[in-house]
């Protein structure tokens, strides 16, 4: 009699608990957010019934001391301050992908209502980012063009244009002849590969007489760390004379570059092209260790990228043609592929004639 009672007792125990279970999509969670059903994509399951002087859009960068991230942050709160939103910018010490996504839980935990990320490590990512999602929070990326939970990335342009772009410019430097050497902050920064690769590409097909040295994508990682950058740089400098040309895709490359070029009395014989921010590089630039700057402007993508998220808050459609509300940003063209991309025309080539108008 017991041990039917019992059998009875865990029936009943159970029927709730799988009730209880089916019942998770659609109610709120404990920190205020909406939890959605399957389809994580539909964008109009993250519609927020907040006011949107309530929301909170956090942004998480690779690195928090950075120049260029602390120029993104500018444009966060400038959105911040233009739309009476909370906004919330961190990111880690170091361009660290463990650290980036503790940022990321610390997020959720405190019940944000989207999270804009930079990541380091897209991959990395992808867990903490649908369980975000699965949570109601809206995701948006940017540099993050293989990531797949996001409901939109933004860039600047293409990945290959930039590509193709940088090397144009180092080609133009180096007089279409040549070897050169490539420098990303990790392989795993997915558009530092596609800038590199396109740049390769391209130089194969257009510069005969320039030669990528191993014929390897890229030739050294810099960490996003100038010191590194640097004590990279001298290492390709040794071991390949004659070497004629650097890029760099990381904002600290072409940093590390230029001080190990100029301590080995070599600012005649090489060139460099790459990202970087003005006010780091306007003093290489101006004594022709550093060429060109290849760059977009990052609280332009910062204000962009929330000005997604709030558009995805307040219900309203995001897709081609949609304006960002911000220069370069106006009327985006939509690419699907592994996630829905949302592409700008804001791209800088800052020389000696033009990067002082530039103060960042």
């Amino acid at each position: 009699m017991k041990k039917k009672l019992f059998s009875i007792i865990l029936s009943v125990s159970m029927v709730i608990g799988l009730t209880a279970c089916g019942t998770t999509s659609g109610t709120s969670s404990d920190d205020g957010n909406t939890k959605v059903s399957a389809d994580l994509f539909d964008t109009t399951q993250y519609k927020s019934e907040k006011k949107p002087s309530e929301y909170t859009i956090a942004v998480v960068v690779k690195d928090g001391t950075s120049d260029w991230f602390k120029r993104m942050e500018t444009g966060v709160n400038e959105f911040g301050e233009k739309m009476s939103v909370n906004v919330i910018q961190k990111g880690p010490a170091n361009a660290d992908a463990a650290s980036q996504v503790q940022l990321v839980e610390d997020m959720i935990n405190q019940g944000v209502d989207a999270i804009c990320v930079v990541p380091t490590d897209p991959g990395a990512l992808e867990s903490v980012l649908k369980s975000a999602m699965e949570k109601g929070i809206a995701v948006v990326s940017h540099e993050a063009s293989d990531l797949n939970n996001t409901l939109f990335d933004v860039e600047a342009f293409t990945a290959e244009s930039f590509g193709q772009t940088m090397m144009q410019e180092l080609a133009k430097a180096m007089g279409e002849k040549g070897d050169y050497a490539q420098m990303v902050a990790y392989t795993t920064s997915t558009t530092h590969m596609e800038y590199s690769n396109a740049e390769y590409e391209y130089q194969k097909e257009n510069y005969p007489d320039m030669q990528l040295i191993n014929d390897t994508v890229p030739s050294a990682e810099s960490s996003e760390k100038v010191d590194t950058a640097y004590q990279k740089a001298k290492e390709l400098l040794k071991a390949n004379n004659g070497l004629a040309g650097f890029t760099g895709a990381a904002s600290v490359d072409i940093l590390g570059e230029a001080q190990a070029i100029e301590e080995l009395g070599l600012s005649e014989q090489v060139s460099i092209v790459g990202v970087g921010t003005p006010n780091a590089c306007k003093d290489y630039v101006n004594n022709g260790t550093i060429d060109s700057v290849c760059l977009w402007d990052p609280a332009l993508a910062g204000y962009a990228m929330c000005h997604v998220a709030y558009q995805v808050l307040s219900g309203e459609e995001v897709g081609e043609g949609s304006d960002l509300g911000c220069e370069g940003y106006q009327s985006v063209e939509m690419v699907k592929e592994k996630n829905r991309c949302l592409l700008g025309d804001a791209p800088l080539i800052l020389t000696k004639d033009n990067i002082g108008e530039y103060d960042f």
